[in-house]
């Protein structure tokens, strides 16, 4: 693929979008990104806070701990944290840099403070709206449809920003559907390294420190340490255990960042830690490394643009089904093993659930890897799953449009479910 050519612009700048640095889970940062806005816009502290948030961005905060607090949960947390020491101009690093003292604040406001919290349904996935008063000063901020997607903005009902927003789109993104397996194939395999070196070099970084710190130290349910403890150190356990490991600080409560894939920190560990374990199993040279990454990263992308940023379907599974993909190219698989392990995975694990962020999401990741890794082994063992075979049809483009169908349209109710059997309705 050409310089020149659009697609491979695009990718660059979709790699750009997507893998950037988070701290903490992405939507309870998200949340704490729009009420460190409206503080900022409110001039002050203020003693009322209303949340209004999608059943998805309820079901994903609701659980999870957020980093720089000292282990609280939960929607009035991640907003207190954002109000009280967040700097919203770090995005989604917004908590990144808390003092002892701002923790003990958090503490205070929650405890003072007059917070509500509403679901709503606006016909949008991820909908956050952040109201805060001062007596009788007023601000709002509005996030739709992805994490740093700031739409409405107001002061004492002086609009200052409002962007319409329709139903899941991502405007103002590269356009997601430039995607589809076989470019992204020539992309890889063509790409100028420096193009995608210091992108794919701080995703190795920052994702390997998490998870070797959640080997290190006790995080929820220790799914990579189990994992390592119960079958061993062969490469494949290690892949698994390494991406479980860094979900397994992540969900609860470690302060060092991510980066993130397609909004999420799970999938960005997701597809980066496998990798870079085959990759020291099988000494592969560095520009083969990156290569496997980019088109990990960018098979992940591809598979959510269809499923979106948030669902019922859970996100590893197509993380997982991408990891596998990128070691198949890094043990010497060309375009066919790297198609063929797509399909095979995704038949082996879709229709997993996402019932939030929290601690089994590492075990969950650590399932979608095995299958990504199964799918590849199935194809040199002469295996494969055939069109007909429930979801697969004849086609990695459209057997993952059918995952997006059953994503995005299949599973709504399904999310509805989860949202009230998590919130207790």
């Amino acid at each position: 693929m050409e310089k020149s050519n659009i697609k491979y612009q695009s990718y660059i700048q979709i790699l750009k979008e997507e893998l950037i640095p988070a701290m903490g889970c992405t939507e309870p940062i998200a949340l704490a990104y729009a009420a460190a806005k409206a503080r900022e816009v409110l001039g002050c502290l203020p003693d009322k806070v209303h949340i209004d948030a999608s059943g998805s961005i309820i079901k994903n905060v609701k659980s999870v701990i957020v980093p720089n607090t000292d282990q609280l949960r939960g929607i009035p947390a991640a907003a207190t944290a954002g109000i009280v020491a967040g700097k919203a101009e770090k995005a989604l690093e917004v908590i990144s840099e808390v003092s002892k003292e701002q923790i003990e604040q958090m503490k205070t406001f929650l405890d003072s403070a007059q917070i509500t919290v509403n679901h709503v349904d606006n016909g949008i996935t991820f909908d956050i709206i952040v109201d805060v008063w001062k007596d009788s000063d007023h601000a709002k901020v509005r996030i739709a449809n992805f994490h740093t997607n700031i739409v409405h903005i107001e002061k004492n009902g002086e609009i200052l920003l409002d962007i319409p927003v329709e139903d899941d789109s991502e405007e103002g993104l590269t356009d997601r559907s430039l995607l589809d397996v076989e470019s992204i194939w020539d992309f890889i395999t063509t790409v100028d390294i420096d193009d995608i070196h210091d992108l794919l070099k701080r995703q190795i970084d920052c994702n390997t420190a998490i998870a070797e710190e959640g080997l290190r130290n006790d995080y929820g349910a220790n799914i990579g340490k189990v994992l390592l403890k119960t079958y061993g150190y062969d490469v494949r356990t290690r892949a698994k255990a390494m991406a479980a490991a860094g979900s397994d600080a992540r969900m609860n409560g470690c302060e060092l960042p991510v980066i993130i894939n397609a909004g999420s920190g799970n999938q960005g560990i997701t597809c980066s830690l496998p990798l870079l374990e085959y990759a020291k199993e099988y000494q592969i040279p560095e520009d083969k490394l990156y290569r496997a990454l980019a088109l990990s990263n960018l098979i992940a992308i591809h598979q959510k643009t269809g499923i979106g940023r948030l669902s019922a379907y859970c996100g590893a599974v197509t993380a997982g089904a991408a990891a596998g993909a990128g070691i198949a190219y890094l043990c010497g698989g060309g375009y066919k093993e790297v198609v063929h392990t797509v399909v095979n995975a995704l038949a082996i694990v879709s229709g997993m659930i996402c019932d939030g962020a929290k601690a089994s999401c590492a075990a969950k990741i650590a399932a979608s890897v095995d299958a990504g890794i199964l799918g590849y082994h199935m194809y040199l063992n002469g295996q494969q799953f055939y069109a007909g075979d429930g979801i697969v049809t004849k086609g990695v483009e459209a057997t993952i449009s059918n995952v997006g169908r059953l994503g995005k349209e299949g599973m709504r109710e399904t999310n509805e479910e989860v949202i009230k059997i998590m919130i207790g309705e």
